[in-house]
């Protein structure tokens, strides 16, 4: 039973990293609390469900207009909604109740058209099969494969191309940015383009092992936002590895605990690096 709950928290952990490293990349460069991150999530999710289960399209040009779908939504929220409220030097507070309502109306439209019940995915991906005691589902190796290349692309990118290296210049010293003739405003919309991309592969995985509903966005998101902190705000590695530890705890407390707590050891694991280690995995120490 151990090794089971094991493989199912490595393939949990592997979304909540995607999705925290995505969150990650764009706070850590803009400064923007996205907490609407988690809407991304959803409209990928159902963008996928109608081409793939309802419409019947392939899965590849199904995940392409999925992603699609995401990028386009966070470049938009950035042009439409962050980028006024910065223009008017609108405090941190102000962003959040903005996320937080474009989250709420998502979910809210999301449900007028699709419904509030759960839906599911049909697929051969999420169907597993026995193997010396375990039940293993293509789905898990395709969610941790997933999880391996696109962050391990994310990383490439920003430490070995220029326009990776300007995305970190933005995160640190965004004057700077000016001085050399980059537009901060054009590599935060690349940052909101990257950080939506990213989440697609969590939204579609979610979609095919655990159906959907229309909140799915706002528990992945809260999960994130834990994750963000125990691996030190700022930090992608640090996303990456608190969100697979957060998902294997989640996973593994189900040995001892009862389906409805497993959420809150997430929780438990956060307050306790609050208490203990407030910078986190590999953020930089708290002074103050």
């Amino acid at each position: 039973m151990f090794l089971q709950l094991l493989v199912n928290g490595l393939q949990l952990g592997a979304l909540y990293a995607l999705t925290a490293v995505g969150f990650s990349l764009i706070f850590g460069s803009t400064k923007i609390f996205h907490f609407a991150h988690g809407a991304t999530l959803t409209i990928a999710a159902y963008v996928f469900y109608e081409m793939y289960a309802v419409l019947g399209w392939h899965w590849v040009p199904a995940s392409l207009v999925c992603a699609l779908a995401a990028v386009v939504f966070g470049v938009l929220l950035d042009r439409l909604v962050y980028a006024p409220i910065q223009r008017h030097e609108g405090s941190f507070f102000t962003v959040f109740v903005a996320a937080f309502g474009v989250g709420i109306v998502v979910q809210n439209v999301i449900g007028m058209v699709f419904g509030r019940a759960f839906v599911s995915i049909d697929s051969p991906l999420s169907k597993g099969v026995e193997w010396n005691g375990l039940i293993l589902s293509p789905i898990a190796g395709i969610a941790i494969v997933c999880g391996l290349v696109f962050f391990g692309a994310l990383q490439l990118f920003l430490t070995r191309t220029h326009t990776g290296t300007a995305l970190r210049a933005l995160a640190d010293n965004p004057a700077l940015v000016k001085v050399y003739g980059l537009s901060p405003r054009r590599l935060s919309t690349l940052v909101f383009a990257l950080g939506s991309f990213i989440v697609v592969p969590a939204a579609i995985i979610t979609g095919l092992t655990g159906g959907l509903n229309p909140a799915i966005g706002h528990h992945v998101m809260l999960i994130s936002l834990a994750a963000t902190i125990v691996g030190g705000v700022g930090s992608l590695r640090g996303a990456a590895c608190a969100g697979v530890l957060l998902g294997v705890a989640e996973s593994l407390a189900l040995w001892v605990l009862d389906p409805q707590w497993s959420e809150a050891v997430t929780f438990v694991v956060l307050f306790a690096f609050i208490l203990f280690r407030p910078s986190g995995f590999f953020g930089r120490p708290v002074t103050n």
